[in-house]
């Protein structure tokens, strides 16, 4: 028999980041505790700041009833030398103890005869075990920091103030936390403060429906879109929808109301990363734009029942001119500061690692080796990390990068020297990408900052030891080798092992080839790709990171179209036979078969063809295949005949060479 369920969690507010960053697991691991205690019920999560809640409408009564089976060892070990009328050996005793029986049967299992013991356990009652469940459910959920309140020694997210479990129309007694649950809940704090009591779920559905509360999620959600799309067709502006700043809003709101605001339009002469940044992270406010331009207006989401809304956007427009208004006072100072004043040696780096102009100086060097000392990418790396004592990142410390590309093109107004629009941009890309989807540097320059940026990371906190393990990767080393494979896929740099051989003289002395492995490894992460022919390009005799990539690109997109288990038999016959083959000129007038001729002939034309992508000639590498098996087919290699044979070997040989230089095809297991 089935009913329904209700268990309603209530909190102290719940804190919206972490509680996001948990909360697609929350119902699968209920899900996993379901399954424990042998309960099969499809559930619904929803959520609001102040409660957690699950719903099933088909819950059963009872467990499962189950068939516990025990095996036991073989007849042979559980008797004293295998005899039964000896009795049982301390084996068979310590069978009989586990199972709690007197005596147990034999069955044969796996051929082997062995002692067995089943027993039917009755399932037990859910209100029985309903307590256990929901104290492992909340033990298993992991938000980051948890607090303890009262004399409790336990913590959670935030304090617990009632437990509700009803279960039909019966309510399930359970303690946990420090409180006894009620059957009762509470409104939006609008309309009072309040336990209010029900006996079924419809009756607690009603209650907070009644009581301003919209426990769905997904119908916030939906509420907060379509009073956007109103005031956009109202106000005639197009909301910058954040995706995270709008599931951060649902999970705040259990009355969510979209209502428009606007700053005054004097503030619009502040950089608009600032105006958007100032109010998404201080007052969690949507940007609008007005014409392509952003526009002095905001959305805010509110969570109140109030009538007078023009009292509540007023009280946010107040708090928004008084912030708006600061950043305006440390855009106006930082502006009198030049980009070369400021002291970067006041800022430490990582313990070890000096102070952050030490980072500088050592970007220096790695911008001079890939730029052959060019004199623009050394001015700029020089004022690149300038902005970092700026008082406007140091309010905002997101927005690095981005204002000291508005400081050097107020620079470059003003007519101070080296400073142009490219050198600004690049200021701002060299913190590209910063994350998995984020946009590259868009010039070359940017790109090459980028770079300098990463790999002094690397190298630098490699030399002092500080490598990521496990999980752990405090200073985002795996992040930062991301982005370095993929600025090389982008752009024309080349890094070899030797370069980081080289780089490495700047730095306390470790083992470079570490690096060089962790940038391999993050490869797979990063292409995405088949990592068995990842692995056999790794193994060819292309050592330019770059290359290794463009390489193990262009032979998955072939590798995916031909016969791959054909190719790696061939392939593997062509190693095989050429292993011991030192490089040797083809000599045609010893050829003897018309296979050797066309096979010779068909190597030639595809050496003397030009190629316009990587992938046509991969693919005609691959064409090489037929001609191949015929000559394996009707020629034989190792003759008497010396010459002749090793002539064929030398064949063989210069194509598998030339495989080599894209990849080696025998590690592709097929």
């Amino acid at each position: 028999m089935k009913t329904d369920l209700l268990v309603e969690i209530l909190c102290e507010e719940l804190p919206a980041i972490p509680f996001l960053k948990e909360e697609s697991h929350i119902l699968k691991k209920w899900e996993l505790i379901l399954k424990e205690f042998k309960i099969s019920a499809n559930f619904e999560f929803f959520y609001t700041p102040r409660r957690m809640v699950l719903i099933s409408r088909d819950f059963p009564l009872k467990q499962e009833d189950q068939e516990v089976e025990f095996f036991g060892p073989p007849v042979e070990i559980a008797y004293i030398e295998g005899e039964r009328q000896k009795g049982l050996s301390k084996a068979g005793e310590s069978f009989l103890k586990k199972c709690n029986i007197a005596e147990a049967q034999s069955i044969q299992k796996e051929g082997k005869e062995v002692l067995y013991f089943s027993q039917k356990l009755e399932g037990k009652e859910s209100k029985e075990i309903l307590g256990e469940m929901i104290k492992q459910w909340l033990e298993s959920l992991h938000f980051g920091k948890s607090m303890r309140w009262g004399d409790l020694s336990v913590s959670f997210i935030r304090p617990i103030r009632n437990i509700a479990v009803l279960l039909g129309k019966e309510g399930v007694e359970c303690e946990l936390f420090g409180l006894k649950s009620r059957l009762c809940t509470f409104t939006h704090r609008d309309l009072g403060f309040e336990a209010r009591g029900f006996q079924s779920l419809q009756e607690y559905l009603e209650i907070l429906q009644n009581g301003g509360v919209l426990l769905d999620p997904k119908k916030r959600k939906e509420k907060i879109l379509k009073e956007i799309e109103e005031i956009e067709k109202n106000q005639k502006v197009v909301v910058e929808l954040d995706r995270d700043l709008l599931d951060e809003v649902v999970a705040i709101t259990e009355s969510p109301r979209a209502v428009y605001g606007r700053f005054d339009e004097e503030f619009l002469e502040l950089p608009k990363e600032v105006i958007i940044t100032s109010m998404k992270e201080n007052q969690r406010y949507f940007a609008l734009y007005q014409n392509e331009k952003l526009h002095n207006g905001f959305i805010v989401v509110i969570n109140s029942l109030s009538k007078d809304v023009d009292l509540i956007i007023a009280g946010n427009q107040k708090v928004l001119r008084a912030r708006l208004s600061d950043a305006m006072f440390f855009y106006h100072n930082d502006l009198k500061k030049p980009l070369q004043s400021y002291d970067l040696s006041k800022i430490a780096f990582v313990e070890g690692l000096g102070s952050m102009q030490d980072k500088v100086e050592r970007e220096k060097k790695i911008i001079d080796y890939f730029s052959g000392g060019d004199l623009e990418a050394r001015e700029t790396v020089e004022i690149s990390k300038s902005d970092l004592l700026s008082e406007m990142v140091g309010e905002f410390p997101e927005l690095q990068g981005v204002m000291g590309e508005y400081y050097a093109l107020a620079e470059a107004k003003a007519g101070v020297p080296n400073r142009n629009a490219k050198i600004a941009q690049a200021l701002k890309e060299q913190y590209f990408p910063n994350g998995e989807d984020a946009p590259l540097p868009c010039s070359e320059l940017g790109a090459l900052l980028a770079l300098g940026y990463r790999l002094d990371l690397l190298l630098a906190l490699f030399s002092v030891n500080k490598i990521p393990s496990g999980s752990k990767d405090p200073y985002g080393l795996r992040r930062a080798g991301n982005a370095i494979l993929k600025i090389l896929q982008n752009y024309p740099f080349a890094l070899r092992f030797e370069d980081l051989q080289a780089l490495s003289k700047n730095y306390q002395s470790f083992e470079v080839l570490k690096v060089w492995e962790f940038l391999l490894e993050r490869m797979e992460g990063v292409l995405k790709i088949n990592v068995l022919v990842l692995r056999s390009v790794i193994k060819g005799r292309e050592k330019d990171l770059r290359g290794i990539m463009q390489k193990a690109m262009a032979l998955n997109e072939v590798f995916e179209k031909v016969n791959k288990e054909a190719f790696i038999s061939l392939f593997k016959r062509v190693a095989n036979i050429t292993k011991d083959t030192t490089v040797k000129q083809i000599q045609p007038s010893l050829f003897e078969t018309p296979q050797e001729v066309k096979l010779y002939e068909c190597l030639q034309a595809l050496k003397a063809k030009d190629f316009a992508e990587l992938v046509d000639y991969i693919q005609a590498l691959f064409d090489l295949r037929a001609p191949l098996e015929e000559f394996f087919d009707s020629v034989m290699v190792n003759v008497e005949n010396e010459s002749v044979r090793e002539n064929r070997k030398a064949l063989i040989y210069e194509i598998y060479l030339m495989f080599l230089e894209i990849g080696d095809i025998k590690e592709i297991s097929a």
